[in-house]
């Protein structure tokens, strides 16, 4: 069954098209939204988490109408949502702030109510600070905070727009096991510009430019696409779309290789790079804001 599914969802801003009438279905599990800056990935997000309405087209969540102001108080009793940007109210220390959130979310009792937050708070490695003022945290300890109230009551959604910004290597190893703990019941959906988290964490993945949808698929079809257009070479080749010096001196070519090169296995990385590159060169998918 589809927690999510939006139908010709369009949202415009002036004349530009952040949607050009998406659909797409989600259902428990783990997929990854890729997309350069500006491809409306926010935008989907924002409008899957009751944030935004769309202007046109359909959109179904957890079985309501987020467009109606009943659907979307059900929707937000059984959704976790990290926003891109966050405002902290002042003061607040990091537990205060997170047991604020469970409030709005309807826990009244006060014994389970601490219990839960107390239970997030240790998921995401926060328990040595829960005290402190959020004033006083870095900037990858706010962003658990965020994600900490996301998490409160193992929600059936989990719409995540950037989660891992901020946070170190072992951090976002973290991060990994409890989402892909939360995705064995759950839908979660994690927007993203780190192709290493979509490989390690998510099956399926989605690749949004311009509004539009280029991929929708398992990662293993996505990579499966660069399949012979990756190599490596001593130089940079006047036919690669994307090259760089790597670690060991060579350079990682990507694109349409000449004849009798060193051909290597593709990461998800290369894919993407030679997707959005060649949907970039058709002027009808242009990356709006």
């Amino acid at each position: 069954m589809n927690t999510v599914t939006l139908t010709e969802v369009g949202k415009s801003f002036g004349r530009t098209d952040a949607l050009a009438d998406v659909s797409l279905a989600l259902a428990p599990g783990i997929t990854g939204l890729l997309g350069p800056n500006g491809a409306g990935k926010t935008t989907m997000l924002r409008i899957m988490a009751t944030a935004l309405a769309a202007d046109r087209g359909t959109v179904r969540v957890l079985g309501a109408d987020p467009a109606t102001p009943s659907g979307r108080t059900e929707v937000r009793r059984h959704l976790g949502y990290v926003p891109q940007e966050t405002g902290f109210p002042r003061g607040f220390t990091a537990f205060s702030f997170i047991d604020y959130m469970a409030i709005l979310k309807e826990w009244s009792d006060p014994t389970r109510r601490h219990a839960e937050v107390r239970r997030v708070v240790d998921l995401v490695g926060l328990t040595d600070v829960a005290p402190k003022r959020i004033a006083a945290l870095s900037g990858g300890q706010r962003r658990r905070v965020v994600l900490a109230q996301a998490l409160l009551g193992e929600p059936d959604l989990l719409v995540l727009d950037e989660p891992t910004t901020g946070l170190d290597p072992a951090q976002r190893g973290r991060l990994r096991d409890v989402l892909g703990r939360a995705g064995e019941s759950a839908t979660v959906l994690i927007s993203t510009h780190q192709t290493a988290d979509v490989a390690a964490l998510c099956e399926r993945v989605v690749v949004l430019d311009g509004g539009r949808i280029l991929f929708d698929g398992t990662v293993v079809d996505l990579v499966r696409q660069a399949d012979g257009r990756v190599w490596l070479a001593q130089e940079r080749h006047p036919a690669a779309r994307h090259a760089w010096r790597t670690g060991t001196g060579r350079v990682r070519n990507v694109g349409d290789p000449p004849a009798d090169v060193d051909l290597i296995e593709p990461d998800l990385e290369d894919a993407y790079l030679l997707l959005v590159g060649e949907a970039g060169s058709d002027p009808e998918l242009e990356a709006v804001s």
